[in-house]
C-alpha cells in the first residue's frame, strides 16, 4: 500500500504520540489576561519566550492597561523591550494596538479573527495565540518556528510559507485537536525535536517519523522530509 503521510490514521497515531508526551503543554508565555498575551506574543517574535517572560513582568507591573500604553510615546517603550529584540518596531506595534483596543474596542482585547487582525502587530499567528490560548477558539493553528519545523519533519506539510503550512495542518489536523496541537509541537521542539540535533533515540513518534536529518532512525529515512 502506498505510504500516505497525512492519513487520518497515522495523524491520528502522530496526535496521541504527542499527547502521550506532552498532555499538559500549555502557552509558555506568562499572562493574566488577554491583554498581556498580546504583549508577550508581540514580544515574542525573534525571540525566546524564556526572554520575553522575564520582560514582561517589569514591564506590566509598570503599565498595567492597555491605557497605560496607549498613553505613551513609542520612544518611551523602547528601553523596556530593548532585551527582546526589533525593539522600534515592536514599540510602534505596542502602542498602536493599545491605541486601537482603546479607542475602537472599549479598551477589551477583541475575540474575533477579523478584529484582532486589525489591531497593530497581530498577524495571524498572534491572533491565533490569543484566540486559542486565551478564548479557546480555535480558528486557526498557531505556526511558530517549532510548528513550521517540525510538521514539515513528519512530511504533514511540504510548504515553506507559514501561512500555507497552516492550511495544510488545519485541513489535514481534526478541528478540535488544533490549539493543543501547537502547545505540544512548540513544547517537543524545545525538549526533543531541536532544530539542530533532535533527540530522536528518546522520542516517542521516531518510529512513524522519516525526517531526512533524524539522529537515529529505526525506520527508512527520505529526502523530502527535511525542515
Amino acid at each position: 500500500m502506498k505510504y500516505d503521510p497525512v492519513s487520518p490514521e497515522r495523524v491520528q497515531e502522530i496526535l496521541a504520540r504527542l499527547a502521550e508526551m506532552y498532555p499538559s503543554a500549555k502557552c509558555a508565555l506568562h499572562h493574566s489576561n488577554a491583554w498581556e498575551l498580546l504583549v508577550a506574543t508581540i514580544l515574542s517574535a525573534q525571540c525566546t519566550d524564556v526572554r520575553v517572560n522575564m520582560v514582561t513582568p517589569v514591564l506590566f507591573k509598570k503599565y498595567p492597561t492597555p491605557q497605560h500604553f496607549a498613553a505613551l510615546k513609542p520612544e518611551e517603550l523602547e528601553p523596556e523591550i530593548r532585551s527582546t529584540g526589533f525593539f522600534r518596531n515592536k514599540s510602534k506595534s505596542l502602542v498602536g494596538a493599545a491605541q486601537k483596543i482603546v479607542n475602537e474596542f472599549d479598551g477589551k482585547v477583541p475575540d474575533a479573527m477579523e478584529k484582532l487582525l486589525a489591531v497593530p502587530g497581530a498577524a495571524r499567528k498572534t491572533a491565533n495565540v490569543v484566540l486559542g490560548s486565551w478564548f479557546g477558539k480555535a480558528e486557526g493553528v498557531v505556526v511558530d518556528t517549532h510548528v513550521y519545523r517540525i510538521s514539515r519533519r513528519l512530511e504533514l506539510t511540504a510548504q515553506n510559507e507559514a501561512g500555507k503550512i497552516e492550511q495544510d495542518l488545519m485541513r489535514v489536523i481534526p478541528r478540535e485537536q488544533w490549539i493543543d496541537f501547537s502547545h505540544r509541537v512548540i513544547w517537543h521542539g524545545r525538549a526533543l525535536c531541536i532544530a539542530r540535533k533532535p533527540k530522536c533515540v528518546d522520542c516517542k513518534l521516531e518510529t512513524i517519523c522519516h525526517a531526512a536529518d533524524k539522529t537515529w532512525s529505526t525506520v527508512e529515512t527520505h529526502k523530502n522530509a527535511k525542515p
